[in-house]
């Protein structure tokens, strides 16, 4: 089993799950950030689920590939019963996470970019977690998906972390960086500039500042 780093190469991996658990313990502790551990083995879990191509998208016979966040978010509106309908709200949170978190730069020069994501899984996990609040079941699962919500933008940071384990080392990545950071105000991203020598102007803050 591999794992393809940020850089191209293919890092042998054997337990893709352990690889995860490792990578996101190992950047929560360097930065010193505080995210409840229920939250964090949920995104290991998640991470390692959508490793396999056939999780992540979708087949529908006709198309294969990711199901536009807005079409999921009007199915999950048109869902018959309140199952259904948390099953696409957790999804639309889970592939806004990994997108936003994992592949950034493919949202570069698109229609919709990393704001956007951010705001749909916000979104999601937030409806989620006051839905499955109102069931016995799912209250157990209820504070995971506000965690989830409220350090989004957090997540996001340490899976770049993970993903990318060194600073831009171009001009192109620099200024996907300060793009990142101006749309989003990711700490990590201002971060990145600072030590690059750019220093973000305060008046173009992003919305997480």
């Amino acid at each position: 089993m591999g794992f393809e780093s940020s850089h191209g190469r293919v890092m042998p991996v054997h337990n893709l799950c352990d690889y995860f658990r490792t990578s996101i313990d190992d950047v929560i502790a360097q930065q010193g950030i505080e995210l409840d551990a229920h939250a964090t083995h949920y995104v290991v879990n998640m991470m390692t689920l959508f490793s396999r191509s056939e999780e992540l998208y979708e087949d529908d016979g006709e198309t294969y590939g990711l199901k536009p966040l807005a079409l999921m978010l009007a199915d999950a509106c048109d869902a018959p019963t309140p199952d259904q309908r948390n099953q696409i709200l957790q999804r639309i949170g889970d592939i806004a996470l990994f997108i936003s978190g994992f592949f950034v730069e493919s949202l570069a020069n698109k229609a919709v970019d990393i704001d956007y994501f951010v705001h749909m899984g916000v979104n999601a996990y937030g409806s989620l977690s006051e839905e499955v609040r109102r069931t016995f079941r799912g209250r157990a699962f209820a504070d995971v998906y506000r965690e989830l919500a409220i350090n989004f933008h957090v997540l996001t940071d340490v899976l770049h972390e993970v993903r990318d384990g060194a600073c831009p080392d171009s001009d192109a990545n620099l200024l996907r960086t300060y793009e990142i950071w101006r749309k989003t105000g990711s700490r990590r991203a201002e971060s990145i500039l600072r030590r690059q020598g750019v220093v973000p102007l305060a008046g173009t803050k992003g919305p997480w500042h």
